[in-house]
């Protein structure tokens, strides 16, 4: 018999959509890109040959559309991994449940979403204006840590490596992070031969977990150099961001592919920021959506 999932488990609202995004099943599209801020999904549906339909809830703006051809979703998500938690399993919800009888349906469907995001370079090849595909994410959000089948698709061989460099082993104020890969062709194909591929670094906040220090004092001063410093075969961490693990490890585990792509707003390295880059994200957009 199939599971039925409780209106307690998965919340439809009176007009079949789905509680947090209020979208409904008929207006999600195969390709998804995924944006923080909701002003953004009206950027990049400016570039549709058509719109279908746009709705907006909380932080939650959704425009489905066609560009070149293809039928595309562009949905903002907000701030953080907690917000990655609710629209990915909203989204394959979606995708994957029939909304009418509460049970899985017998056809799955597999999603492609590409978040288009800015960060924080770490290195001296990633200055300001570099685009970064993150290959790897190391996830310091602590969220796949709650689903099963997490060691199944985490590296978790990278994931002792960083633990030991950073030193975090056996202390239990220390975070728990997972390391997770976004879906490789997914990523050669919007990577291309023109953009950096890298480790980010997925951090829980945007001040002390990335090593900002304001009025509060930073429990270790020296995180962020040991974390620029982390290199394991062959791999070293090129940007902090607050999205990417979490929608690379729950689309590993729903079954979709996924990756992140995000342009660096400021160097951690050379202590530069950016926040004039509306051109260059534009540019960062079109790309992606010829590619996607």
């Amino acid at each position: 018999m199939s599971k039925i999932f409780p209106s307690s488990e998965l919340i439809i609202n009176d007009d079949g959509s789905v509680f947090h995004l209020h979208v409904k099943p008929e207006q999600l599209a195969d390709k998804v890109i995924l944006v923080g801020d909701p002003g953004r999904v009206s950027v990049v549906a400016s570039f549709f040959d058509i719109r279908e339909c746009e709705v907006e809830s909380r932080e939650f703006k959704t425009i489905t559309g066609v560009y070149k051809g293809k039928r595309i979703s562009v949905v903002s998500t907000g701030i953080g991994c907690d917000n990655i938690d609710i629209v990915m399993n909203e989204l394959d919800a979606l995708a994957n449940i029939d909304f009418r009888t509460r049970t899985e349906k017998p056809q799955l469907r597999s999603l492609e979403i590409v978040r288009i995001g800015t960060c924080g370079g770490l290195q001296s090849y990633t200055p300001v204006g570099t685009f970064v595909c993150s290959e790897k994410s190391i996830g310091l959000d602590g969220l796949l840590n709650f689903y099963a089948g997490r060691n199944d698709v985490c590296d978790l061989e990278f994931e002792q490596a960083f633990l030991k460099h950073m030193g975090w082993q056996g202390n239990i104020c220390s975070p728990a992070p997972y390391v997770i890969d976004g879906n490789k062709e997914l990523l050669d194909r919007i990577a291309g031969n023109d953009m950096v591929r890298g480790v980010t670094v997925t951090a829980g906040g945007f001040f002390g977990p990335q090593g900002r220090e304001l009025r509060i004092p930073l429990a270790d001063p020296n995180q962020n150099a040991k974390i620029a410093a982390f290199e394991y075969n062959g791999y070293r961490i090129t940007n902090f961001e607050m999205e990417g693990s979490a929608l690379a490890g729950l689309a590993r585990l729903l079954g979709h592919r996924a990756m992140t792509v995000c342009m660096v707003v400021a160097n951690r390295y050379a202590k530069e920021a950016n926040t004039n880059y509306k051109g260059a994200i534009e540019k960062l957009i079109t790309t992606v959506l010829e590619r996607l």
